[in-house]
């Protein structure tokens, strides 16, 4: 037997070797594929050194090596194309697609809740006044929520505040004003004090259109030497004209609140109806939108703070009924269903 011959024979042997190889291989991944792909497909690979060998074959046995050699092509183009489609099948499956020229999924943008919005600007406003922001627990024991703000255990005013108690322990609840922060706050007898305190409230009340069991609320406090109730309206007057516009009318009624003294109602006139009157307003003319007064005297004690030096006012307003006043609202339970047609009217605020 010549030496082509015998060359031949050695490489047909070899193809059967790859050949076990290749029937044998398992793409465990995408990378384990691309190097099979070169190894046996590649410019520099297997198939094209053996096709190459074609030319040192006699004429007479080229028909029958070429077809051994074809067939061996094909097994290895068919394996990888197999292969191929199932790691491609499997990609999809599990959600992911290799082929990367296919568009992405759209990601809507999303916007700031109504709620936001108005805290937000609440707070800005009274952060150009240098009041800073403090916050406190949801959850609260009865001497912050109740008793350290002059109302003691059968104080009539507790039954204007429908608490959520816990029933494995009727001394903890869910805080109904954010008036616990003031008082945490002047516990630490930080002099003087001019802080905010936003954030939610609870309250056991019938769900409806005008009330929540849960709101929002923006509480003030300003504790120094020589604070009268002249600061009180002065710091009143700015925030109402910040927020609602320079032709907007305030006025203050007396009302009572424990934890002040004297106590006062502000209500602005009504935005829909120009003071004229109307259902939301009640054909008054006026919307009621915070309380205030100037700190009880028992309160400061109560935080060991001596009432005889310092002075200061409160005031809170809950943030839903500005919100429903300035974006023309007129249920408050929209604001908690989470109906993405009622927030996407805000992306653009």
């Amino acid at each position: 037997m010549n030496y082509y011959l015998r060359t031949m024979d050695a490489i047909i042997k070899q193809i059967e070797v790859y050949s076990n190889e290749i029937n044998s291989f398992f793409a465990a991944d995408a990378e384990a594929l691309e190097q099979f792909r070169i190894k046996f497909l590649g410019v520099k690979g297997i198939v094209k050194a053996i096709m190459g060998e074609m030319k040192n074959v006699p004429v007479e046995h080229k028909k029958s090596f070429g077809q051994t050699l074809n067939a061996f092509k094909v097994l290895a183009e068919e394996k990888y194309e197999a292969e191929k489609q199932k790691i491609e099948s499997t990609n999809i499956a599990s959600g992911f697609s290799l082929d990367i020229s296919l568009p992405g999924m759209p990601t809507p943008s999303g916007s700031r809740h109504p709620v936001t919005l108005m805290r937000n600007r609440i707070v800005e406003i009274f952060e150009r006044l240098s009041f800073t922001v403090a916050e406190g627990p949801e959850i609260e024991d009865d001497w912050h929520n109740f008793t350290a703000l002059n109302l003691d255990e059968n104080h009539p005013a507790r039954d204007m505040q429908d608490t959520f108690y816990l029933s494995t322990d009727p001394a903890i609840l869910l805080r109904t004003h954010t008036s616990n922060v003031q008082i945490r706050e002047m516990e630490k007898k930080q002099l003087p004090i001019r802080i905010i305190c936003p954030g939610r409230v609870y309250r056991n009340e019938t769900i409806s259109a005008r009330s929540h069991c849960f709101f929002h609320q923006v509480e003030g406090l300003y504790i120094d030497e020589n604070v009268s109730f002249a600061d009180l309206k002065q710091t009143l007057y700015f925030f109402v004209k910040e927020m609602f516009g320079e032709d907007v009318k305030v006025r203050f009624r007396p009302s009572y609140f424990p934890f002040t003294e004297p106590s006062a109602e502000m209500d602005i006139s009504c935005m829909l109806c120009k003071g004229d009157g109307c259902a939301v307003c009640k054909r008054t003319g006026w919307l009621e939108i915070l309380g205030c007064g100037m700190v009880h005297p028992n309160v400061l004690k109560n935080c060991g703070i001596d009432p005889e030096k310092y002075t200061g006012f409160a005031f809170g307003m809950g943030v839903e009924r500005p919100a429903l006043l300035k974006y023309g609202i007129t249920d408050i339970r929209l604001f908690s269903e989470n109906d993405v047609r009622f927030l996407e009217q805000f992306s653009g605020v």
